[in-house]
């Protein structure tokens, strides 16, 4: 049972605190961004096509069908086939659930790490927040692609060391931005009015004033998939990535380069770029939506 101290505060903050748009409010506001509505929808399919399809398709990923290699897009195979007759479509589908997997383990494991530093940075201000912007500079002065590519090395091309190896270097916007948010919001009314009432730091800082970053912590979420996307397509197209015979669609691309290049075999190329093409810009318009939907002070005609 919450203490009378306890209410107070939420009473009084309640009366401070600005109001937030409502879902409904949110949701007509993202609506009206056509290219935002576009972009999820296009995720959406993919999420979808990704997650069933390989239970639909008739050929399994890695069959061979050496009477069926290196066909062009047909009727029975929608993307061609590689050169040791595989189905492309089953390859891409089954490769897609691999490639966003990684994408969000990392946003999520970024995201953990940047909300954190920002948070507290933001929060309590003075010397801790210049230690830390401090370390913020020193990630950003590295050589990104560079030094995951010698981490993947030593450690091994798996699943959590890409992951863990892509989240260490994109979690920097999102502490500065959640510190200026956390900045601004600690400066509220609301948050002074709950501080004289005697809420203690942590329930400020995670109650009343991390709330306020929401809005740069959803749209860095959604823009990082696609940067994480883009920097594990780059280390399988560098043959860092997943080894044979797990396939994402960055490894598809590497696989492709010789076949492309000398026997002009463009499908081999051309979807699972066409993939990471799609993915990219709808994650980009989703995230510029959700940036003008989360801002009530903003309004589109």
């Amino acid at each position: 049972m919450p203490s009378p101290t306890t209410g107070a505060v939420g009473a009084a903050v309640a009366r401070i605190r600005p109001r937030t748009s409502r879902p409904a409010g949110f949701l007509r506001r993202f609506m009206r961004h056509r290219l935002a509505v576009a972009g999820a929808i296009t995720l959406l399919v993919i999420v979808a096509a990704v997650v069933i399809g390989p239970l639909l398709t008739p050929f399994p990923p890695e069959t061979v069908d050496l009477t069926a290699k290196n066909q062009a897009p047909s009727l029975l195979h929608w993307m061609g086939t590689d050169e040791l007759g595989r189905d492309q479509l089953s390859r891409i589908l089954t490769g897609g659930r691999l490639t966003l997997s990684v994408a969000v383990a990392a946003v999520l494991s970024s995201l953990l790490l940047g909300v954190t530093v920002g948070a507290i940075a933001g929060y309590c201000g003075g010397v801790v927040d210049n230690i830390l912007m401090r370390i913020v500079d020193v990630f950003y002065s590295l050589p990104a692609l560079f030094v995951v590519i010698l981490l993947v090395t030593l450690v091994g091309p798996h699943f959590w060391p890409i992951v863990i190896s892509i989240a260490l270097f994109s979690w920097m916007n999102t502490a500065r931005l959640v510190r200026a948010a956390c900045l601004a919001e600690k400066q509220q009314e609301f948050v002074t009015a709950a501080r004289g009432l005697g809420a203690r730091d942590l329930r400020l800082a995670t109650v009343h004033v991390l709330p306020g970053a929401i809005t740069p912590i959803v749209v860095t979420a959604t823009l990082g998939i696609a940067a994480a996307i883009l920097a594990e397509s780059a280390l399988s197209f560098l043959g860092m990535g997943f080894q044979p015979p797990e396939s994402t669609w960055g490894a598809l691309l590497h696989q492709s380069v010789k076949s492309v290049l000398t026997q002009g075999h463009w499908w081999r190329g051309f979807f699972p770029g066409l993939m990471i093409f799609l993915v990219a810009l709808a994650v980009n318009y989703v995230g510029d939506g959700l940036s003008d939907a989360l801002d009530p002070r903003r309004r589109r005609s």
